[in-house]
């Protein structure tokens, strides 16, 4: 595995996504374990390796997603992403989660979003950025209120997971908004 250092934080960096084979057998074993799966709204999804993989070729070429590593151990524990660019109303849809359990509710999410936060600001020009989640997904709700993102909606009883249906969460964060540096490796 081989990562490239795109974005820098304190204990991760962001690094453009390939599809090599040990990352996409990673991805295929956390979006097949529902404890990964019930927090993003996909555990009703079986994830194949071919399936993955064909998802990662798409998938790279028009949006802006990056693996999540560690910086001491060079090791993958998630991804993130902004996902439906539209250069022309500067927005995008932010994707992320920690698939590795030992790297959650430690700070990791919170330092991924930042950064990508001000790449996607600072460097695209985007904005808007927004994401959904779960109404059970207390964890998510704290990081993304931390981030500075505020709930514009809820789309009721949308999601149905595990025999009972969920609401989902609609929460953005406008440029203006976002007013701090994270990236370590910018030069200007």
């Amino acid at each position: 595995m081989k990562y490239f250092k795109k974005l820098i934080g304190e204990r991760i960096y962001l690094s453009p996504r390939n599809s090599e084979n040990e990352e996409i057998e990673k991805f295929t074993e956390w979006l097949n374990d529902f404890e990964t799966t019930d927090y993003i709204g996909r555990s009703a999804c079986i994830t194949t390796l071919e399936a993955e993989k064909q998802y990662f070729e798409k998938n790279n070429e028009k949006n802006y997603n990056f693996f999540i590593v560690t910086l001491e151990e060079d090791k993958l524990i998630g991804t993130i992403g902004l996902e439906s660019y539209d250069s022309i109303n500067r927005t995008a849809t932010l994707g992320i989660f920690i698939g590795d359990k030992e790297y959650r509710s430690k700070g990791y999410g919170t330092e991924a979003i930042k950064l990508i936060l001000d790449f996607g600001f600072n460097y695209l020009n985007i904005n808007n950025i927004k994401l959904d989640l779960m109404e059970f997904n207390e964890r998510a709700l704290k990081c993304y209120q931390k981030c500075g993102f505020k709930e514009y909606g809820r789309r009721r009883k949308s999601k149905f997971i595990n025999g009972k249906y969920y609401d989902t969460i609609e929460m953005d964060i406008l440029s203006e908004e976002f007013i701090d540096s994270f990236i370590k490796n910018k030069k200007i």
